[in-house]
């Protein structure tokens, strides 16, 4: 565990330097043994300064347990805006790994790699991060402390870092609403979200997610929508 407060102290202290759009789905750090999902998940943003109004952003992924400890998954990235045409513009590579078992430690912990390519440019991303999660009584707390480099020749090398965090009231199964904070340097936005999942027969269920997103500052979007669908089988 002292590796782990290292990283997440690194990542803390980088986090003033992203500069991406940070509003999409918040990770949980528990892995299911020979789970498998079918992701869909949409953003829809809109009045960015130095951005097209209306951007979205699309993924499609399919994701299976490799143990107890590991998911990877694998997604297909698609944008649209009001000033281009829906294209599906990058492949992503996606591990999550379970550090703790659900109540160990005073917090749950677990780790995310990623490897993105855009598919008609010289473009790469890497990320890896940290994921946080407590639970005290029927509020569970997470957090996403992420860090990326890009490279290539089609884009400058930077090294970019995002903090995302949500707080979760486990009403019950079909309802659990919460509100979520997303940092970045172009992004500093907070809002209110529902979620919920339904589940029949013993391991098919469909989770939901569902936010509106308000812009803090002058740099981030006024408001973002965001949407997750899972089917776990």
């Amino acid at each position: 565990m002292k590796i782990t407060v290292l990283i997440i102290a690194l990542l803390l202290s980088t986090v003033s330097v992203a500069d991406g759009i940070v509003i999409d789905k918040i990770y949980h750090p528990y892995v299911q043994e020979t789970e498998q999902e079918l992701e869909f998940r949409a953003v829809i943003q809109d009045r960015q300064p130095l951005s097209p109004d209306n951007n979205q952003l699309y993924r499609f992924a399919y994701g299976r347990s490799l143990n107890d400890r590991w998911f990877a998954e694998v997604y297909l990235t698609g944008d649209k805006s009001e000033n281009a045409d829906f294209d599906i513009h990058a492949v992503e590579f996606e591990l999550k790994w379970q550090l703790s078992e659900q109540g160990e430690y005073w917090a749950d912990w677990g780790m995310l790699f990623e490897l993105a390519k855009v598919i008609d440019k010289n473009i790469y991303e890497v990320s890896s991060g940290v994921i946080v999660e407590k639970e005290l009584g029927r509020w569970s707390h997470t957090a996403n402390l992420i860090v990326e480099q890009e490279w290539g020749s089609d884009i400058p090398d930077e090294v970019e870092s995002t903090l995302t965090m949500q707080s979760r009231y486990r009403q019950n199964q079909l309802l659990e609403p919460g509100i979520e904070l997303y940092m970045g340097q172009d992004t500093l936005a907070i809002g209110p979200v529902i979620m919920g999942e339904l589940r029949w027969g013993s391991r098919k269920k469909v989770k939901w997610e569902s936010g509106a997103i308000f812009g803090l500052d002058r740099k981030s979007p006024n408001l973002s929508f965001r949407l997750l669908l899972e089917y776990e089988f």
